[in-house]
């Protein structure tokens, strides 16, 4: 499994960090040789690899965060509810959650074919907003070289128009004023 220890994440380092867990030997094996430039033994590269090892101190940062955890993702899941239950009548499309799931609501992400509208309405009340991920993977330069037309995956284009990330998180105090902002806009 991976995991991302992003700054913004729940559980985030001061910088950019990772890490793989796995129960197979040869997998672990493979992801240690790649993270320390293709080497088991220093300045013999095996194959090419990168520098990706994970520092003293984003170790630290995450031990120490790590004690926090369940507390800050208690309270995210609190925030989901409020807004769950104060933006249920407001024409959002919001986030579905089968019922044998317990998200840690890293995003709470809403749809609206007035996105931007709304970012601009929740904006003006103070209220900031993102749009991740706005333009399609198969609409980007990087992959353009895959010969997808644009029009080709239209859900993916829908979705990109209409997502917005509302704020979520263990700091947050006041999820009733963004629902107040969203239902008042």
């Amino acid at each position: 499994m991976c995991w991302s220890f992003y700054p913004g994440k729940n559980l985030g380092a001061l910088g950019d960090a990772g890490a793989v867990t796995t129960d197979d030997a040869a997998l672990a094996e493979r992801v240690a040789l790649l993270r320390n430039y293709g080497s088991r033994q220093k300045y013999v590269n095996e194959e090419p690899g990168v520098n990706s090892r994970l520092d003293p101190v984003q170790a630290a940062v995450l031990r120490v965060k790590l004690e926090a955890l369940d507390d800050w993702t208690a309270r995210r899941r609190a925030v989901a509810g409020v807004y769950a239950q104060g933006l249920a009548d407001t024409g959002l499309i919001l986030p579905h959650v089968p019922d044998w799931a317990e998200p840690a609501w890293h995003l709470y992400v809403v749809r609206s074919p007035d996105r931007d509208g709304l970012q601009a309405r929740l904006g003006q009340a103070g209220v900031g907003t993102l749009i991740h991920y706005p333009i399609p993977p198969h609409m980007q330069a990087a992959y353009a070289g895959m010969g997808i037309a644009p029009e080709a995956l239209p859900l993916a284009r829908q979705l990109a128009d209409e997502v917005l990330s509302l704020p979520i998180g263990p700091h947050l105090q006041e999820a009733e004023a963004v629902v107040g902002a969203v239902v008042d806009g």
